[in-house]
C-alpha cells in the first residue's frame, strides 16, 4: 500500500514538473518577449516618424511583419516602381497609398496599432516568391493576430485604389477610422475659370449678334458629348478611382478590358466611348442619307459609310460585353 502512494506521488510531483517547465513560460521568456517587442515597436514608430510609407526588403519584412511577437497590424503595397518595370497603375497608386498614409501619420488619432509600409519587387522579389504573388500592386492587411484572411487581401480590381476606397476596407479590418486629407488640388478651379472666361470672351466678342446662343446643332453636339461620357462609365471612375490599365510585373502583359463585369478599368471607358461615338456617327449619316437633298449618288456613300460605322463599332462593342460577361450566348460577325 504504501509502494502503492510512493509511485503516485512521485508520478503527481513529476507531472507538476513537467507542467511548470513546459507548460508554463518563464518569467524571464515572457520578458525578452516583451522587449523584442517593444524594439519592434519602437523600430517601426521611428521609421514612421520619417517616412509614413515604411520601405521594406525581404529581411525588414520576415522580422517586423511576419515573425511574432507582434500587437500591431501592418497594411503593405506590393508594387514594381522602378522605371523599366513600366508599371504606370503602379505610380498611381503609390500616390494614394502616400496620401492615406500621411493622413494617418499627422491625424490626431495617431498611435502604433498600424503601421504602413512597402515591398518593391526589384528591393524585395524573395517576398513576392515567398507569398507567391505574381502581380502589382496588391495591398494585404497583415493583422496583429494570426495569418491574413481572405478578406485581408484588398480587391483593387473591384475597388479601385483610391485613398478613401482603401481607408474603408482598413476600418473593416482593423476597426481603424482614417480620415484622408488630400493636398489642395487648384487644377479644377483653374479649368473651370478659364472655360468661364473663355466664355465670357465670346459672349463679349460676340454681343452684338447672340443667334449662336440659340444654335440647334451647337447644343445637340454638347449634349451629345455629356451623354456618351455617362454612358462609357466616366462618372463610376471619378467614384471608384480604378486603375487605368493592369500590367503583370513579370510577362509584361497589359490589360485594358477588366475581365469581370463588377469592374473597369479607365482605358476601358475611353474604348467604350470611341465606339458609342463611332455606332453614333454611323446612325447620324443614315439619318443624313435619308433626309437630306442632296444627290442619290452622294446619299449612297453616306448610307454605306453609316452602315459599315454601325456594323463595326457595333461588333466590337459587343466583344467588349462578351468578354465581360461570360457565357453570354449571342455574337455579330467580329465580337
Amino acid at each position: 500500500m504504501a509502494a502503492r502512494w510512493w509511485r503516485w506521488y512521485v508520478s503527481a510531483v513529476m507531472a507538476v514538473a513537467l507542467l511548470l517547465v513546459f507548460g508554463v513560460p518563464s518569467a524571464s521568456a515572457q520578458r525578452k518577449k516583451e522587449m523584442v517587442l517593444s524594439e519592434k515597436v519602437s523600430q517601426l514608430m521611428e521609421w514612421t516618424n520619417k517616412r509614413p510609407v515604411i520601405r521594406m526588403n525581404g529581411d525588414k519584412f520576415r522580422r517586423l511583419v511576419k515573425a511574432p511577437p507582434r500587437n500591431y497590424s501592418v497594411i503593405v503595397m506590393f508594387t514594381a516602381l522602378q522605371l523599366h518595370r513600366q508599371c504606370v497603375v503602379c505610380k498611381q497608386a503609390d500616390e494614394e497609398f502616400q496620401i492615406l498614409a500621411n493622413s494617418w501619420r499627422y491625424s490626431s488619432a495617431f498611435t502604433n496599432r498600424i503601421f504602413f509600409a512597402m515591398v518593391d519587387f526589384d528591393e524585395g522579389s524573395d517576398v513576392f516568391q515567398m507569398l507567391n504573388m505574381n502581380s502589382a500592386p496588391t495591398f494585404i492587411n497583415f493583422p496583429a493576430k494570426g495569418k491574413p484572411k481572405r478578406g485581408d487581401t484588398y480587391e483593387l480590381q473591384v475597388r479601385g485604389f483610391s485613398a478613401e476606397q482603401i481607408a474603408r476596407w482598413i476600418a473593416d479590418r482593423t476597426d481603424v477610422n482614417i480620415r484622408v486629407i488630400r493636398p489642395p488640388n487648384y487644377a479644377g478651379p483653374l479649368m473651370l475659370g478659364l472655360l468661364l472666361a473663355v466664355i465670357g470672351g465670346l459672349v463679349y466678342l460676340r454681343r452684338s449678334n447672340m443667334e449662336f446662343l440659340f444654335n440647334k446643332t451647337g447644343w445637340a453636339f454638347a449634349a451629345l458629348c455629356f451623354v456618351l461620357a455617362m454612358t462609357s462609365g466616366q462618372m463610376w471612375n471619378h467614384i471608384r478611382g480604378p486603375p487605368y490599365a493592369h500590367k503583370n510585373p513579370h510577362t509584361g502583359h497589359v490589360n485594358y478590358i477588366h475581365g469581370s463585369s463588377q469592374a473597369q478599368f479607365v482605358a476601358e471607358t475611353h474604348i467604350v466611348l470611341l465606339f458609342n461615338g463611332g455606332v453614333t456617327l454611323g446612325m447620324v449619316l443614315l439619318c443624313e442619307a435619308a433626309t437630306s437633298d442632296m444627290d442619290i449618288g452622294k446619299r449612297k456613300i453616306m448610307c454605306v459609310a453609316g452602315i459599315g460605322l454601325v456594323v463595326l463599332f457595333f461588333s466590337w462593342m459587343l466583344s467588349i460585353f462578351r468578354s465581360k460577361y461570360h457565357g453570354y450566348p449571342y455574337s455579330f460577325l467580329m465580337s
